[in-house]
């Protein structure tokens, strides 16, 4: 419910730091890592310098329908796929997967900007209108805003489904919109000309 916002670097060495005095593993849950890489400007080796071990999904905004990588210096890799054997986790013919995985990760990181860039369009008409109160500052892919007034946050996603157009509601005022590769300027352009009509 961060509304897609990015950690600051510095404070994620803060953290390490604290890691550090107990002596505990740094992990990042990555699934959204190349997006506040992209938001940010930085350099995916700072992230892989800091922490001990990485998970970073390669659908989402990357695109490929299935697959994530888990990073970590060799020890740990080897313990973690004996575990995920114990688990059943193990996969055969897995090879096209991995294509699909490797094609997102060498032709959709860039592209992610383009995702940004939506949601700040979207997120500039949402906060002109008068029933939402708040439209929490967009960094990357995803808009979560207040509605008040004239709808409920359930109407609002209801008005918008009859009109193609899918979100979620979050809470009773809070509604959350993510931005994809699938979807295209057009959609963007429908998106605001609804919400433009309410």
């Amino acid at each position: 419910r961060g509304g897609g916002s990015c950690y600051e670097y510095i404070d994620l060495q803060n953290i390490k730091n604290i890691c550090l005095n107990y002596n505990l593993m740094y992990h990042l849950d990555g699934a959204r890592l190349f997006n506040a890489i992209i938001s940010k400007n930085e350099d995916p080796k700072q992230y892989g310098a800091l922490f001990d071990s990485i998970s970073i999904c390669l659908s989402k905004g990357l695109g490929a329908p299935i697959g994530s990588v888990l990073i970590g210096n060799k020890p740990f890799i080897k313990k973690a796929r004996r575990i995920r054997k114990l688990m059943g986790g193990g996969m055969r013919q897995a090879g096209y997967l991995a294509a699909a995985g490797l094609y997102a990760l060498e032709n959709n990181i860039e592209r992610l900007s383009q995702d940004h860039d939506y949601a700040k369009i979207v997120g500039d008409i949402l906060a002109e209108k008068d029933f939402i109160s708040n439209v929490m500052p967009i960094e990357t892919n995803i808009i979560i805003f207040e509605v008040n007034g004239r709808y409920i946050a359930s109407e609002f996603v209801q008005h918008l489904k009859n009109n193609n157009i899918l979100c979620i509601a979050i809470s009773l005022t809070q509604v959350r919109m993510v931005f994809h590769l699938d979807v295209t300027k057009e959609m963007v352009n429908h998106i605001s000309a609804v919400v433009s009509k309410m």
